[in-house]
């Protein structure tokens, strides 16, 4: 148990020796190094990564530089200390309309298959520290898959989730037709994998795949608000609770409890819970070191 806390610190307290990466994190400016997505810290405490699909003219259509980008932003932000939570948005129109179709339209089976086409998409879902999707928007294919990568889903109040790819002939490639099932069910899921039908924001959180709506222009900073909140926690404690969720949709559920137990357990090893129990016994606020 007290190994897990270990291994975790370890990590977390490794971003702290990359004094380059973290540089390059305190200067980034809208834009930055990148082509396709906007990259900076928001929160008053400069806490939260924020990452912003900016491919405006093609709905921010996911391409290969495009998601590729976002995963070097995750790394940069993974390897920062400061950082405890993530944020990934796009514009007011659209979150993600889809993959690039332009792009994969002549690839053939022997490409796809061979180089293992869209294995480094699922960059988002491997990342330790919680990540947040405000969607805006178009969520369609590609970008459904990409929100449902994350975490926590925020709905602004003209949402739209859709998989469409069977009207292009094809399927879903980055999870969709196993992350929206899990999501809101195997009824549901069939149907708009098999119509390629969209819901609302509204029947999206009431299936679950959505944990929030808000109006279209409060969208980003209430999911920032989020990440602030979570960013104020122990960054070692969360990555420990992060883990124990995901395991639901992995694990029996008496795997999952053993695991969940253990993880609790190990909780007792670090600094963190000590502070954050004995601030509560003390009636005050905890301080936490992410140790």
């Amino acid at each position: 148990m007290a190994f897990l806390c270990r291994s975790a610190a370890s990590l977390l307290k490794s971003s702290r020796a990359a004094p380059s990466v973290l540089s390059a994190v305190r200067h980034y400016s809208p834009g930055g190094q990148y082509e396709y997505i906007l990259v900076e810290k928001r929160g008053e405490k400069s806490d939260v990564g924020f990452i912003q699909l900016n491919r405006p003219k093609a709905l921010n259509a996911l391409c290969d530089g495009l998601m590729r980008e976002v995963g070097q932003a995750l790394d940069v932000f993974e390897a920062d200390g400061d950082v405890g939570a993530i944020v990934i948005t796009g514009s007011e129109k659209a979150f993600a309309a889809g993959a690039d179709i332009k792009e994969m339209q002549n690839r053939t089976f022997q490409e796809c298959y061979g180089g293992n086409f869209l294995a480094h998409w699922n960059k988002v879902s491997t990342v330790r520290k919680p990540v947040i999707a405000a969607v805006n928007g178009f969520a369609l294919g590609g970008g459904c898959e990409l929100a449902m990568m994350c975490d926590i889903i925020y709905a602004g109040e003209k949402a739209q989730f859709g998989q469409p790819e069977i009207l292009l002939g094809t399927i879903p490639g980055a999870g969709g037709t196993q992350r929206l099932t899990r999501a809101v069910g195997k009824s549901l899921a069939m149907e708009m994998v098999l119509t390629g039908d969209r819901i609302n924001a509204q029947n999206a959180q009431q299936s679950g795949l959505v944990s929030k709506i808000y109006p279209v222009d409060q969208l980003v900073s209430e999911a920032v608000k989020c990440g602030e909140k979570i960013a104020a926690n122990s960054k070692l404690v969360s990555a420990m609770a992060k883990e124990a969720v995901n395991a639901a949709f992995e694990l029996t559920l008496a795997e999952g409890n053993r695991l969940e137990k253990r993880l609790f357990h190990s909780t007792f090893a670090t600094e963190d819970r000590k502070e954050g129990m004995s601030a509560f016994v003390e009636k005050r606020k905890a301080s936490f070191q992410d140790n």
